[in-house]
């Protein structure tokens, strides 16, 4: 394989695969929509796996041509055929569309490099393609994630400088551009993920993310890794639905039966609703010579005899999901037992910073990115709670700002919650240390409550705009004690003002410092001249010092 455009597809691809590889039963834990049967890690694998083999087939049988020699269409039918006859499952198929919609859209450009505006057409084009296989799409799934993703690209173009590229454009320049724009559509592709719960009830009730969703990111964060000849950028892990709690599966259907066929004149429409009286999650995709059935139903037997006389039954797949389900439950009973004979209460606490993340997980406690302004969804923070390890959990909002979510959170979960009232993160961490996993909900946020009681907090920002009285002007530092403004100027004379006044009958006192503070550690540690002060590097953003005293 010698065409550079072949030879980027297929590292693309592997370096899909490869992502997909290392988190594969991740996604799979996450499925419990449409049925919860923990397979969409290794249906997409397959899919993808596919193609690869499909790509290496057409390598070697070129051996010194070019992709045009060999033929575009020809490649993009043999790719698009590959990955439907590799998929399994809702997800595998619906991921083998979106690889025929993007081909199709690649392939139909002769003479044009593949750059930030073909890659835009391509994957309008495969979010247009998978919507289309599905009879009635479901938003906050894979459907939504790849169509925010397009709609991202569209956005972006009109504000990237560079957009087209001609023939003169060398490798490296045409991979970083396309790396760029898909890192891009990938952080809205995470964002699209994490909204997933507040589009499809299922996914709430479950307490989780979106299976095949989080997939295609995980995928694309592969794909942009191969293009860079780097790391993969950051995709969130997500956590498994706890078996303990509600889950949707398919009570009527026991096999999740897909297969291929082969003919002419074969037209997808035409079986739809047959299958649909035997069953239910139909997808008929393809085109006049082969189709991909996929169908959950009682009697595969009759929905491939539904094909008699039409073409030819092959790549035949049949699973049963009711043991798929309870292998999966199982396997996450077994890991929650586990979990909650070493504890008998949990903690979750919304952190900003990834020094603090860590401080926080000292204590035993889990933490959820409340992102830069500290403000998680109420469906995010239930995500949260239900990743916890223990049927009783105490939470430390952090904010004030997120007591509402955190509180509506509690009530909607099925565990025992009980919601701390921390409004920093500074005073939650000062009042972590008094949690006790050995203890109950109830104890664990009475001791924590307490210790908030004793805790007083201040704080040293960047100002964000001019003071109205003139005190002091965007950028210079304010300092605060509680939500009193007491101080202002230089970072250096603000800091030991603030340290001042926490000082002032404390025993100790801790600064996590911020990303982008303008003092050392040592500075700092050189300011205080009362009580003992202990400087740790936090890497919040937005305040340049968080201080708390004891």
């Amino acid at each position: 394989m010698s065409d550079p455009s072949l030879l980027r597809f297929r590292a693309a691809v592997e370096g899909a695969l490869a992502q997909l590889e290392a988190r594969r039963d991740e996604v799979n834990e996450l499925n419990v929509f449409p049925v919860a049967d923990g397979d969409t890690g290794d249906n997409m694998a397959l899919t993808l796996r596919a193609v690869l083999q499909e790509l290496d087939r057409l390598g070697a049988a070129a051996q010194e041509r070019t992709l045009d020699e060999i033929g575009r269409d020809e490649i993009v039918r043999s790719v698009a055929r590959a990955a439907l006859l590799g998929a399994r499952g809702n997800s595998g198929v619906i991921l083998s569309q979106l690889i025929r919609g993007a081909a199709e859209e690649l392939a139909s450009r002769p003479g044009e490099l593949v750059d930030p505006v073909l890659i835009g057409a391509a994957m309008a084009r495969a979010a247009e393609q998978a919507y289309g296989s599905v009879r009635e799409p479901a938003e906050g799934t894979i459907l939504t994630v790849v169509r925010e993703m397009a709609s991202r690209i569209a956005s972006e173009l009109a504000h990237m400088p560079e957009t087209r590229l001609d023939r003169s454009a060398g490798d490296e320049r045409q991979d970083t551009l396309i790396a760029d724009v898909l890192e891009r559509a990938l952080e809205t592709g995470q964002e699209s993920v994490a909204r997933g719960p507040e589009l499809l009830p299922v996914l709430r009730e479950a307490g989780v993310v979106d299976a095949g969703g989080y997939g295609l990111t995980v995928l694309f964060a592969g794909v942009i890794a191969a293009l860079r000849g780097s790391e993969p950028p950051e995709v969130a892990h997500h956590r498994a639905a706890r078996v303990t709690h509600p889950q949707h599966e398919s009570s009527t259907y026991r096999y999740c039966t897909n297969f291929a066929v082969t003919g002419s004149g074969l037209r997808a429409r035409e079986f739809v609703e047959a299958l649909e009286r035997m069953g239910d999650s139909v997808l008929v995709v393809g085109d006049e010579t082969t189709l991909k059935v996929h169908v959950h139903t009682d009697d595969p037997d009759a929905a491939t005899a539904l094909f008699d006389g039409a073409g030819a039954v092959s790549h035949l797949d049949v699973a049963d999901m009711h043991q798929q389900v309870q292998e999966r439950d199982a396997k996450l009973a077994a890991a929650t037992e586990s979990a909650a004979t070493s504890a008998a209460c949990g903690a979750l606490a919304v952190v900003s910073g990834d020094g603090i993340r860590g401080l926080f997980e000292g204590f035993g406690f889990h933490t959820l990115d409340g992102g830069a302004t500290l403000n998680p969804s109420t469906y995010e923070l239930l995500a949260g709670i239900h990743a916890v390890p223990a049927e009783q959990v105490v939470v430390l909002p952090n904010s004030s700002n997120v007591f509402m979510s955190a509180e509506r959170a509690a009530e909607l979960s099925e565990k025992t919650v009980h919601v701390v009232r921390s409004h920093s993160q500074q005073a939650g961490l000062a009042a972590a240390v008094a949690f006790d996993p050995a203890q109950g909900a109830e104890a664990n946020a009475a001791a924590l409550a307490g210790a908030l009681e004793r805790v007083r907090t201040g704080a040293v920002a960047p100002a964000a705009r001019d003071d109205v009285n003139g005190r002091f002007r965007v950028g210079e530092a304010v300092g605060f004690v509680g939500d009193e403004l007491v101080a202002w100027g230089e970072p250096a004379d603000t800091l030991r003002s603030v340290l001042a006044a926490l000082a002032d009958e404390s025993e100790l006192v801790t600064c996590l410092s911020g990303d982008g503070a303008p003092l050392a550690h040592a500075d700092v540690a050189a300011l205080s001249d009362g009580a003992e002060l202990e400087v740790v590097a936090g890497g919040q953003p937005a305040y340049w010092w968080l201080l708390s005293a004891e």
